[in-house]
């Protein structure tokens, strides 16, 4: 009796996942453009706009660059601003995605408890929300940063591959995040000192080297895992192909893992928020 159930219920989990897989491309005008509305108020009133999303980007680069070029003594001075301009405008993506997951379903609560709508759609607004905000700040720094290094534009189109891993991670995993937080507001606490603690112990304002013994925990750390090939392929225009088809790997992995955990807690999610 087991034997027989078991491939039918997968082929069922299956069957569900590309279900919402279609609906969510159904949708895609909605979700994209609410998160598009979402952006433009955020700056309404404001001069320059969206801009400051990078200039805010800049300006942190610029003070900290200055502070631990002196700290870590760095000889090439150039090269340690794109290095650290890099890191740290993919790092703000990511841990601006993370920060806001555990709250996602909180914030649209009335949403979900007076509609019928799958709770995809808004995993998807908020994950386009944070797309538009990368794209927008990592495409100012980058051409800002292009004056110390000249190929980092042409070097965007080498490096396709470790950006659409960084965006496809930018969703999959907040998901995770946002659907432990609905069970577990214990997250609401612990995300951010979490994320201030992977921070400090990922090679982003210094070089992996600078840990010693330590560098072991760089190899465990999945946002400096997917942080990282972006970073080295802007800079060198060089893919390691082996390690980028790993990480679209556990992409693919993360996104039916997320779609079908979201399927399993719909019927549960008005009565956990």
């Amino acid at each position: 009796m087991t034997s027989t159930l078991l491939p039918g219920s997968a082929k069922s989990a299956r069957r569900s996942v590309r279900s919402t897989l279609r609906e969510a491309w159904r949708m895609r005008r909605v979700w994209w453009f609410t998160a598009t509305a979402r952006t433009r108020a955020r700056f309404v009133r404001t001069y320059f706009g969206s801009f400051w999303l990078g200039l805010s980007n800049l300006f942190s680069v610029a003070v900290l660059s200055a502070v631990y070029g002196t700290v870590f003594k760095v000889q090439d001075f150039q090269t340690y601003v794109v290095y650290l301009g890099l890191g740290l405008v993919v790092w703000n993506t990511m841990a601006a995605a993370i920060s806001s997951a555990p709250t996602l379903f909180e914030h649209n609560h009335s949403h979900v408890h007076n509609t019928n709508l799958n709770p995809v759609f808004y995993t998807l607004e908020e994950w386009s929300f944070q797309l538009q905000t990368f794209l927008m700040s990592f495409l100012l720094v980058v051409g800002v940063l292009s004056f110390f290094q000249l190929s980092l534009i042409p070097y965007l189109f080498v490096g396709w591959l470790p950006i659409l891993n960084l965006l496809l991670f930018l969703y999959w995993f907040p998901v995770l995040i946002c659907l432990l937080g609905t069970r577990f507001r214990d997250l609401y606490q612990l995300v951010p000192v979490a994320l201030q603690l992977i921070f400090l112990l990922s090679p982003i304002l210094y070089e992996k080297k600078n840990l010693g013994a330590m560098q072991w925990t760089a190899n465990f750390n999945p946002l400096y895992r997917v942080l990282s090939p972006v970073r080295h392929t802007l800079m060198t225009g060089e893919v390691v192909w082996s390690q980028n088809a790993l990480i679209l790997l556990a992409n693919v992995v993360g996104i039916w893992l997320a779609i079908r955990l979201i399927n399993r807690e719909r019927p549960n999610l008005p009565f956990l928020i």
